[in-house]
């Protein structure tokens, strides 16, 4: 695992973004871990988020894109946060996008904040976790809608590597129905792995880690 997967993950604990313990998600599901990206609050842990992110971007996607979106909510500061880090790692500017979840019918007028979207664009999308898809059905037709654009792909920070609505990943799903790339800063695979290799995951909470997947994991 590349050096800086391993420090996001130390960053997500450090950050008490990522926990263990006993959790039940919107889904339902009973949960042995969970991330709230919602707790990246001060400005060094946005500033880190946002290299750390531009980081996984360039090395997944390349330079080749024009903006970053991201939905609303939680997706906005991480939009802003790439591109200002996409600007200090790499020299190449480019412009957030978000949309808002009511269109504003006065001043700056519309469904969108930040960057206008025109004919050509090249997008990369950026959310914190998916799970069931459900901000991709709101947020394509969005995008869609702005003119003839491409999304690149989408990047997530953590791919919790459980099923969606089906057999497959979340993330998976999202990519056989839209037709571009998904990827994540870090799997959940690897972060247990890691925090295997460092003995801070105990017996207790491995056998919890392999009940949870053997019911909800992506087979």
């Amino acid at each position: 695992m590349e050096a800086y997967k391993k420090e996001f993950v130390d960053f997500m604990l450090d950050s008490n973004v990522l926990k263990f313990g006993d959790f039940t998600l919107k889904s339902g599901r009973k949960s042995p871990f969970f991330m709230n990206a919602g707790l990246y609050v001060t400005g060094s842990q946005l500033s880190r988020l946002g290299e750390y992110y531009a980081t996984a971007i360039h090395n997944t996607y390349g330079d080749d894109f024009d903006i970053v979106f991201g939905p609303a909510y939680k997706g906005i500061p991480i939009g802003v946060v790439v591109a200002i880090a996409y600007s200090k790692l790499y020299g190449k500017e480019i412009r957030y996008c978000s949309n808002r979840k009511e269109a504003k019918d006065h001043g700056d007028a519309g469904i969108l904040l930040g960057s206008p979207i025109k004919d050509g664009d090249r997008i990369v999308i950026v959310e914190d976790v998916t799970t069931s898809g459900k901000s991709m059905e709101e947020t394509i037709p969005i995008v869609k809608a702005q003119g003839d654009v491409t999304i690149v792909g989408l990047m997530v920070s953590l791919n919790r590597c459980e099923r969606g609505k089906g057999d497959k990943g979340a993330l998976e799903e999202i990519k056989d129905l839209y037709g571009f790339e998904t990827n994540a800063i870090v799997s959940m695979d690897e972060v247990v792995e890691y925090l295997t290799d460092k003995g801070m995951i105990d017996d207790d909470l491995k056998t919890r880690l392999d009940e949870y997947y053997d019911q909800y994991g992506i087979k």
